[in-house]
C-alpha cells in the first residue's frame, strides 16, 4: 500500500461547538488544533473560520488571515487547505421564490475565493455539488466553479474537488475534459451528507470507478461512519479526512476531546490494515506540491 494521507477538518460551519465544547471557534483555537493535529499525524489541515463571539460561520479575511498566519508562524508544516464552500446557500424567500430569503448566503464567485487568492494556501476545496444540503440548498452552478477554478489556479492553489454524490464526480469529469480546468486535481470523496450518497461500501466504490483515470482521492464519513470510512478508503487505495467537522465523537457517547484525538484513531486503524502514514511533506510529493512550500509563501506573505 501506498502511504495515507490524513486531512482534518477543523471545525466546518455547522452548529457543533454547542454540541462538543472542543470545537475550535476562535482564530487561536483553529490555529492550536491544527498544530495538535499536524503532531498527531495529520498531513492537511482543511479550514473553516467562524465568529469567535457568536461561534457561526464566517467568510471575514481577517479571520482566515490570523489562523493561516498563526500556523505559518508556529513553524507547523502542515498543509494548509481553505475551504471555499461557504457563499453558497440558498433559501428561497416565503413571497417570492426567485429570491432568496434572510437565511440564504449567495456570494459571487470571485467574493468566495477572495481569501485563498490573498492567503495563497497550498490546497482549497471546490465544492462540485448542488444538492439538497440539510434544509437549504447548496447551489454550485458550472459557470461559478469555472470562475472559481480558474482563478485559484491561477493563483497556484491547487483545487480539492469535493462530490457528495455520483453526479457530482459526472460533471467534475465534465469540466476536467472540457473546460481545460481542475487538471490534477485530489478528489475529495463527501459521504453520508444529508441528502448525498450513503457512507457505505457501495457508494464509495462506485464513485471511486467513475473518477478520472489515476486520480488521486480521498474519502470520510460523517458521524458515526467516521471511522468504519478511513478503513474502507485505504483499503480500496485512497487517502482518508477525519475531524470535528464531521464528526464531534470519539466513540458511543464519548465526545472527542479535541480533532487530534480523532487524527489518532485514524493512524491506528491505518497502521492496523498494513498501511503508512503520510507526513506532510510526503503529502505534497504525492500531491504534486513543492516541498517546503509552506514555508515559501509565509517567506513571500
Amino acid at each position: 500500500m501506498n502511504k495515507t494521507i490524513i486531512t482534518c477538518a477543523l471545525t466546518g460551519n455547522g452548529d457543533t461547538p454547542r454540541l462538543n465544547p472542543a470545537v475550535p471557534v476562535t482564530p487561536e483555537q483553529i490555529a492550536n488544533e491544527a498544530i495538535a493535529a499536524c503532531e498527531a499525524g495529520a498531513s492537511i489541515a482543511h479550514i473553516h473560520v467562524r465568529d469567535p463571539k457568536t461561534g457561526a460561520s464566517s467568510t471575514e479575511l481577517s479571520l482566515y488571515s490570523e489562523v493561516v498566519g498563526r500556523i505559518r508562524d508556529s513553524g507547523c508544516p502542515i498543509v494548509i487547505n481553505l475551504t471555499t464552500g461557504p457563499g453558497a446557500g440558498f433559501y428561497p424567500s416565503d413571497e417570492d421564490p426567485n429570491r432568496g430569503s434572510k437565511e440564504s448566503s449567495m456570494m459571487t464567485p470571485e467574493a468566495r475565493v477572495r481569501h485563498v487568492l490573498e492567503l495563497r494556501p497550498e490546497i482549497c476545496s471546490l465544492d462540485v455539488a448542488t444538492m439538497n444540503f440539510g434544509k437549504r440548498a447548496f447551489i454550485n452552478v458550472p459557470e461559478h466553479l469555472v470562475r472559481m477554478a480558474k482563478l485559484v489556479e491561477e493563483a497556484g492553489v491547487k483545487p480539492e474537488i469535493e462530490v457528495f454524490d455520483l453526479g457530482h464526480v459526472r460533471l467534475a469529469r465534465n469540466l476536467i475534459e472540457t473546460q481545460g480546468i481542475l487538471q490534477d486535481p485530489l478528489f475529495q470523496l463527501c459521504l453520508g451528507v444529508p441528502w448525498g450518497a450513503d457512507a457505505d461500501t457501495e457508494s464509495m466504490l462506485l464513485m471511486k470507478n467513475y473518477l478520472p483515470a489515476n486520480a488521486r482521492w480521498s474519502a470520510f464519513g460523517i458521524s458515526r461512519t467516521q471511522f468504519p470510512m478511513v478503513a474502507q478508503a485505504v483499503v480500496l487505495g485512497g487517502h482518508v479526512r477525519v475531524g470535528l467537522e464531521d464528526n464531534i465523537y470519539l466513540g458511543k457517547g464519548e465526545l472527542a476531546p479535541g480533532n487530534a484525538a480523532l487524527v489518532k484513531r485514524a493512524v491506528s486503524i491505518i497502521k492496523s490494515i498494513g498501511a503508512e502514514v503520510a507526513t506532510p511533506d510526503e503529502a505534497r510529493s504525492i500531491l504534486g506540491l513543492q516541498p517546503g512550500q509552506s514555508k515559501q509563501r509565509s517567506a513571500a506573505q
